[in-house]
């Protein structure tokens, strides 16, 4: 498998941990998944920061189901995932965006945003 391959399969990974119920409600985990800098505008409008997401409880439960995977190279040591979720409960459609960052040999989320897709014709 090509180098670029492994990568994105290794970056949809990181982003299926950060869905599952395990990482989103251990702040030990997620704190090493995203930078000090962190920051996501939320598809409910709220931004949310480390700090917010590392608390007691973590970032909460959800239940989401993952698609449409593309990840798009920004530099050296930065890369562009975009995506869709689907929530199980509600059925609700987001578009996902992610910038990871290489850093102390890790990969960190740095930004993510979510916005509700658009469902029509």
């Amino acid at each position: 498998m090509e180098e670029k391959a492994l990568l994105e399969e290794h970056i949809c990974g990181l982003e299926k941990l950060l869905l599952s119920a395990e990482v989103r409600t251990s702040p030990e985990e997620l704190a090493l998944l995203l930078t000090d800098d962190f920051v996501e505008f939320g598809s409910s409008g709220r931004v949310w920061r480390k700090e917010d997401m590392t608390g007691e409880g973590g970032a909460g439960v959800v239940r989401m189901t993952l698609s449409g995977f593309e990840l798009h190279s920004l530099s050296e040591g930065a890369v562009l995932a975009t995506y869709r979720t689907c929530n199980a409960e509600t059925g609700r459609v987001t578009l996902r965006s992610s910038i990871w960052k290489f850093k102390d040999g890790r990969w960190q989320m740095f930004f993510h945003q979510g916005t509700p897709a658009w469902v029509g014709n």
